[in-house]
């Protein structure tokens, strides 16, 4: 007899959502046989690093409460690996990101969503901690924290043709990765990079690009709109469009690739047709590059 019938019921409803979305996260990672993470050292990370306020997430066994009782606030005594050992992912879920040309190939937001995950999985295992934006909480391991974000990850497309960085729950010195085709205002792309620049945050920007959208195979009549309807263009000869669109996305990348190097972090472009093992493979090195 099971002495626990609701655990069962329980465990499974929880499970039941996952799926799709970390089942391939967990194949992708892997088929990258990284070996063990080279962060955990001796001697390193023990050091007190900061006091700041309680957040959204935190423990009260976290809290400091000697330095709290001086305040009308509540602060956590962090240290330093914490910040360190800690990565946030935002993962763009703009309309934009549910575009693909091909019906058997992932869309963007797909293809971003199990980068991220799969990424996470392996810093998981290498005894880090990771996060996701959206979720609005410190960046957390174990595998519970998979399942939320694999949770999250599936909740529909916000209303925003386009979307812009989020900055919640990074924390001062750790790192980032944003995941994103990066093809709308690139203000609030440039505000969230200065922003996190100076919390001492180091980071990853990787552009999910369908390949229609660097070959821009267009001829003739067409209609453009944009995937939640909110710009819509029509042309009699689109392939008058050509070098001027391919001009454009070449300013583009050249703007995020000089964006991330005056902010010390690194980019890439990776196409939903290419090899998500190469693109794992890449984002894993780079957030090593940036220990």
């Amino acid at each position: 007899m099971n002495a626990f019938p609701g655990l069962r019921r329980n465990a499974e409803e929880l499970a039941a959502p996952l799926p799709p979305l970390l089942a391939a996260a967990e194949h992708l990672a892997m088929t990258v046989l990284l070996g063990a993470h080279g962060r955990r050292r001796s001697g390193i990370g023990d050091e007190f690093w900061q006091y700041r306020p309680v957040q959204i997430g935190d423990e009260a066994r976290n809290i400091d409460w000697r330095r709290s009782g001086r305040s009308d606030a509540h602060f956590v005594r962090e240290k330093e690996w914490q910040a360190a050992q800690s990565v946030m992912f935002w993962v763009d879920h703009a309309h934009s990101m549910s575009f693909s040309s091909d019906k058997n190939r992932d869309s963007k937001a797909r293809r971003a969503a199990i980068l991220a995950l799969a990424a996470s999985v392996l810093l998981i295992r290498g005894g880090e901690r990771v996060g996701l934006a959206r979720m609005g909480t410190q960046p957390r391991s174990g595998e519970l924290q998979l399942i939320r974000m694999a949770e999250t990850l599936g909740f529909e497309t916000e209303d925003d043709d386009y979307g812009a960085p989020d900055l919640r729950g990074l924390l001062a010195h750790g790192r980032a990765v944003f995941l994103s085709d990066f093809l709308g205002d690139i203000e609030p792309i440039s505000a969230a990079l200065t922003e996190a620049a100076d919390r001492g945050v180091k980071g990853v920007l990787l552009q999910v690009l369908d390949p229609q959208e660097e070959a821009f195979p267009f001829d003739g009549r067409t209609i453009f709109e944009s995937m939640g309807g909110g710009l819509r263009h029509e042309t009699q000869k689109a392939g008058d469009l050509r070098d001027r669109y391919l001009e454009r996305l070449a300013e583009r990348k050249a703007a995020l690739s000089d964006l991330a190097r005056a902010t010390g972090w690194q980019y890439s472009v990776h196409r939903t047709d290419a090899s998500d093992q190469s693109a794992l493979l890449w984002l894993y090195g780079a957030l090593e590059h940036d220990h």
